[in-house]
């Protein structure tokens, strides 16, 4: 029986809201200082645990398009979408051991500052403002926009829409005037609220199951029922279509195409957003080594964990809807989205559970915008507004610069947002985001992972790399099929169901990747053996302590067991 939002369940979410309020407040009291200098507040001036870093990244990375569209994508493809979230733990295992050790060696605030050491200034500003756009006009519109629409669903009334908007902004604002130390201690609160929220979800969308099967209120049952009913749904890997595969079955290649894609652009995807990205990096840059490793290793613990949380209500919503529940949740005004399966879900929480999973969704969505504001205003200030608008600004002066920059950021993307300017919501907001991140993504992980292992990498091969990879990535999306047919040596492109060939999306990451690196050696050859600005890496700095290789062995045997399970 689906239950309407009652005063429970709003007293319960006023909680979250007063509780995350007053600990950002006690927490930016009980560390401020007479004068915050730019490290305190970009950094927290070392002052972030190991468990704040952590949970601090899972905050920022889950919002409302992990919450809606991966349990979209559960409910089409299944578990299979798991690996986004599985791989991204053995990702954040290689940015503990081999990327922080580079970056905090090189003592940089930004992404940018370390291209301009390793590179050159062009090269630093081309991607500060390039960062600036992309995170403004892709990642806060997108967040703002799916979180707005999620709880206006949620709570019932698209009216609201806008309000809720304005008030998710103020709200992150709020947290992010604060600086790092308030983002990261808040993240903690958040990131448990998500969990619990989340887990409540989950629960209640596998004891729906288990009770249309006549199991009773049991989720352990739900899961089984779910797991025999639904067994295409349990498959990690997609076979290579053939001429007689359905189309239904060739979109889920296309989207996930098998092993496949474990060779090519599921390692660019995630070392560019884990490994090279100021919106995350930005939480260890400011700790000593061992406490920044331990932090990403928990977080990526957590990412172990998340599917749970995010793709199980989307099959659960799957498996009712084939047995004939569901029907006009999954279609609202009678148009089928299979992006309704988490609202769906929680359509039928109990009072008081509502209210606690909109705490949690508004904590994914809050702590997300306060991340990404917060990387956006580090930018700016010390990448461009230090470095060529006022070089002479003093730490109050910065720090204040930092403050207006995430007030200018929000209110910019409200208005993008307001009318939905930018089309979000036309190709959804998990496509979207994912789109216009993976044409850059090529380009950029070439030219980090070039920048710090191989010592002949050169400026120009650089600023070729960038560009090329952003070129050769809208090539082989837009136009190669068109120019080689759909079947080379290269790449196989499938009917998308809309009249065309396609290139699987991750396929033409690893392509557009492969050759991009090829450009930037070919260039380099050309230069010194041994470049200028080349870093000099000793092995000691790659060497981890027990702890941490316990960590590392223990995420690295999880993953294991639940690819053998769900191969």
């Amino acid at each position: 029986m689906q239950n309407t939002f009652n005063t429970l369940d709003l007293s319960i979410f006023l909680l979250y809201i007063v509780g995350i309020a007053a600990y950002g407040f006690y927490v930016y009291k009980s560390k401020q200082k007479a004068q915050m200098t730019t490290q305190d507040y970009f950094l927290a001036e070392g002052s972030l645990t190991w468990w704040a870093i952590g949970a601090s990244m899972i905050a920022s990375n889950i919002s409302a398009e992990q919450f809606i569209g991966m349990s979209g994508n559960g409910f089409q493809v299944g578990v299979a979408v798991a690996a986004y979230e599985w791989l991204a733990a053995i990702t954040l295992i290689v940015v503990a051991v081999f990327f922080m050790p580079i970056y905090l060696k090189q003592k940089i605030y930004t992404m940018p500052q370390f291209l301009e050491q390793r590179y050159n200034a062009t090269l630093s500003l081309i991607m500060s403002i390039f960062w600036l756009f992309l995170y403004v006009l892709v990642n806060l519109t997108s967040i703002l926009y799916l979180g707005a629409l999620a709880i206006s669903n949620l709570v019932g009334g698209g009216e609201s829409f806008h309000l809720i908007m304005v008030a998710l902004a103020v709200f992150a604002v709020i947290i992010t005037l604060g600086g790092m130390k308030v983002v990261g201690y808040t993240d903690v609160i958040q990131v448990a609220v998500l969990i619990v929220g989340g887990l409540a979800t989950t629960y209640l969308a596998l004891t729906l199951v288990s009770e249309r099967f006549g199991l009773g209120h049991d989720a352990v049952a739900g899961f089984n029922a779910m797991m025999s009913d639904a067994g295409d749904h349990f498959h990690l890997m997609f076979e290579k279509p053939t001429a007689d595969t359905p189309q239904v079955e060739i979109n889920k290649y296309l989207m996930l195409p098998g092993i496949a894609m474990y060779a090519a652009g599921q390692w660019i995807v995630n070392l560019n957003y884990w490994g090279c990205n100021q919106y995350i990096t930005q939480r260890a840059l400011g700790a000593d080594l061992k406490t920044a490793r331990t932090g990403i290793l928990f977080a990526g613990m957590l990412k172990l964990l998340m599917p749970v949380i995010v793709m199980l209500p989307g099959i659960a919503a799957y498996v009712l809807h084939k047995n004939g529940g569901l029907q006009g949740e999954m279609a609202p005004g009678g148009n089928f989205n299979a992006d309704n399966a988490y609202s769906a879900i929680l359509t039928f929480l109990p009072n008081g559970l509502k209210g606690l999973s909109l705490a949690a969704l508004t904590a994914a969505i809050v702590a997300s915008l306060a991340g990404k504001a917060n990387s956006i205003s580090t930018i700016f200030t010390l990448d461009i507004y230090k470095r060529y608008l006022k070089p002479e600004a003093d730490e109050k002066q910065l720090v204040w610069i930092g403050r207006l920059t995430v007030m200018a950021a929000t209110v910019m993307a409200i208005g993008l947002t307001w009318k939905d300017l930018l089309g979000i919501g036309g190709e959804g907001g998990f496509t979207y985001i994912q789109k216009y991140t993976g044409f850059i993504s090529p380009g950029i992980v070439a030219v980090f992972v070039l920048g710090m292992f191989w010592k002949r990498t050169t400026a120009q091969a650089a600023i070729a790399g960038m560009l090329a990879g952003f070129v050769l990535s809208v090539f082989f999306n837009n136009y190669a099929v068109s120019v080689f047919g759909p079947e080379t040596i290269l790449y196989s492109a499938f009917p998308n169901g809309h009249g065309s060939y396609e290139i699987p999306f991750l396929i033409c990451m690893g392509l557009s990747f492969a050759f991009t690196a090829a450009l930037m050696i070919g260039m380099s050859l050309l230069g010194p053996v041994i470049n200028p600005k080349a870093l000099h890496l000793d092995r000691s700095l790659f060497r981890v302590s027990p702890s941490i290789m316990t960590l590392i062995v223990i995420t690295l045997l999880m993953i294991t067991a639940l690819y053998v399970k769900f191969w």
